[in-house]
């Protein structure tokens, strides 16, 4: 039998407004214990877009930046088995504790969803929960796997979070 991955903390702080939430982390961010490790994953560089902070800075910089702007980072599921990278492929899955994060965060207002996979993950471990009133927004997954999308057409729907 396959053995559970787990997600990471989250990054945060007391004034974050907006949450954004991938599923699961890839294969190669375990690896690095690095939030969107795989180099051809467009979500740092859209960020260092949207943010203006140069998307190669060192992890902890990069992460900062994004704190800094009101944007807490998380990923909704807190372990789950997985063979690869594939959101599909993810199996026996266990929510991150949002109840939590958001006795945290009481200023969150905006869930911004890095793809489809973590939106209906969402839904399906956490519609129960009490949790404050949030807008959400579905965005394309920055992902390479979601090649329908080019890079310019993610990048404008991203702008979604400076909103």
């Amino acid at each position: 039998m396959k053995e559970h991955i787990y997600s990471f903390q989250p990054f945060y702080s007391a004034d974050s407004g907006k949450l954004i939430l991938g599923s699961m982390p890839g294969g190669e961010s375990l690896r690095r214990q690095q939030y969107y490790a795989y180099p051809r994953n467009a979500f740092w560089k859209i960020m260092g877009e949207l943010f203006e902070f140069d998307y190669q800075l060192p992890y902890e910089l990069r992460i900062k930046a994004l704190v800094s702007n009101g944007i807490a980072l998380w990923d909704t599921v807190h372990k789950c088995v997985r063979k690869g990278s594939l959101d599909a492929d993810i199996t026996r899955e266990e929510a991150n504790d949002f109840e939590w994060l958001f006795s945290e965060c009481p200023h969150i207002k905006k869930i911004f969803f890095n793809g489809q996979a973590a939106h209906k993950l969402f839904v399906k471990h956490c519609s129960k929960l009490d949790l404050p009133a949030v807008d959400i927004k579905v965005l394309p997954s920055t992902s390479p796997a979601n090649a329908a999308w080019s890079y310019q057409k993610k990048l404008a729907a991203w702008r979604a979070v400076l909103s």
